[in-house]
């Protein structure tokens, strides 16, 4: 049987005896202060996904864009964003810091019960391993589609995460520009999404690869579609396309739309999904967000913990509903807004 997590913690270990375990020694640096394991992962799906996205999704922009752009000198700095989020790992980092919580409140290891969360509960998914790891990211998927509508909803959190959707190039290295705070937020929900499910690290790591995987193509300059069917069932650049445009004031509340990562379904039956509006440009209305385009990665991060600083000791920040950012970066709910979301 063909066991993914088996074959990873494999891997895992090769790499950590062979690759991690000689970098700590010629870095010198004490075995309490990482370990080789979590080196050795995170090494490994920083090359697995690198990988991916030059050798795959860089190609396919090229000869399918979505877009064509004079130059690609706005997406510089989303290279710079991806190579730090996949060499640090914050996921798995924080997973791991949190998994002794698991033990500390007495769960189900705790109690001599070697299967815990979900396994706990239907024993059936330990004999088969990939259904087991579908259903965990359908899991994921889900609780990824209602934080993905905070993010845009909640005026202090789409202070940070607009950032993201400042970008005017989006591409396949948009995925992790983000603010790191923003990151950090989303990472310790889904770590904790993982403990109440009983995730082992290993898979863990694999689920949030896989996660990366499909944002990265999703975000992809890419004129590609799944076709009816499929575009139903599964995220295509295109889907996701039409979450980057830009707010319309003609059509208020059009860009209110396509939150999933993987599985369309939640936005179907949630009523945010669209279908068959032709590509429109990406990017934000609301030039203090845009600014970040001028800005470095130092700068960008700057310029979002600024604005969630205001939002956050403003009522306007914690009343759901689109703002803008006037001066002083203080958030100005958006009276256009047909629905409670950003202002893109």
């Amino acid at each position: 049987m063909f066991n993914l997590s088996g074959h990873w913690s494999h891997l895992v270990e090769w790499t950590s005896d062979r690759v991690a375990v000689p970098l700590l020694s010629l870095l010198q640096v004490p075995a309490t202060a990482l370990s080789p394991h979590e080196l050795a992962a995170s090494l490994l799906i920083a090359a697995i996904q690198i990988g991916i996205i030059a050798l795959i999704f860089r190609p396919l922009e090229f000869w399918l864009p979505a877009e064509r752009w004079a130059d690609r000198r706005l997406t510089r700095v989303d290279r710079q964003y991806t190579l730090l989020m996949v060499l640090g790992i914050l996921p798995l980092s924080i997973f791991l810091a949190m998994t002794p919580l698991r033990d500390l409140f007495g769960g189900d290891a705790a109690r001599g019960d070697e299967r815990t969360g979900l396994l706990h509960a239907i024993p059936f998914l330990d004999q088969h391993p990939v259904l087991l790891f579908l259903v965990y990211y359908l899991v994921f998927d889900f609780v990824y589609y209602w934080m993905h509508r905070a993010q845009h909803a909640i005026p202090w959190w789409w202070a940070l995460h607009s950032l993201h959707h400042s970008q005017r190039q989006v591409s396949c290295w948009t995925n992790d520009r983000d603010c790191f705070l923003d990151g950090l937020i989303e990472a310790a929900i889904l770590a904790s999404v993982g403990l109440l499910l009983g995730v082992e690290p290993s898979e863990f790591a694999l689920l949030m690869l896989a996660g990366e995987l499909i944002q990265n193509f999703s975000h992809a300059n890419v004129r590609i579609g799944f076709g009816r069917l499929l575009d139903r069932l599964f995220v295509c650049p295109a889907f996701h396309r039409l979450h980057h445009m830009r707010a319309d004031p003609g059509r208020p509340g059009l860009h209110c739309c396509n939150f999933a990562q993987a599985f369309p379904a939640w936005d179907i039956l949630f009523g945010t999904a669209l279908y068959g509006e032709p590509p429109r440009a990406t990017g934000v209305t609301d030039p203090v967000v845009d600014a970040d385009n001028g800005r470095s990665l130092i700068g960008q991060q700057w310029a979002a913990l600024q604005r969630f600083w205001v939002a956050l000791r403003r009522r306007a920040g914690w009343k759901p509903g689109d703002v803008s950012f006037g001066a002083g970066y203080e958030p100005i709910p958006d009276a256009r807004a047909a629905s409670p979301a950003h202002r893109i």
